[in-house]
């Protein structure tokens, strides 16, 4: 049996949505381990000038809890 856990996590770009998404999810797996999924809840956009200065994402990142010296 495995057990998993969700933590919400916010990433930022100047480039794209897609390019926070891979910045968040690398980021994410520089400290959890066992990373399985990432379900992107909200995008965001920054206006200056009446254009884009930036795209932001908000996503749940789920991974599998290791197991403890009983499991």
């Amino acid at each position: 049996m495995s057990v998993a856990r969700n933590t919400e996590i916010s990433a930022t770009s100047t480039q794209s949505f897609e390019d926070a998404i891979r910045q968040g999810i690398s980021r994410a797996t520089r400290t959890l381990r066992n990373v399985r999924s990432a379900w992107i809840k909200e995008q965001e956009v920054s206006l200056e000038n009446d254009q884009i200065a930036s795209y932001k994402v908000t996503m749940i990142i789920t991974f599998v809890l290791d197991d403890g010296p009983e499991g």
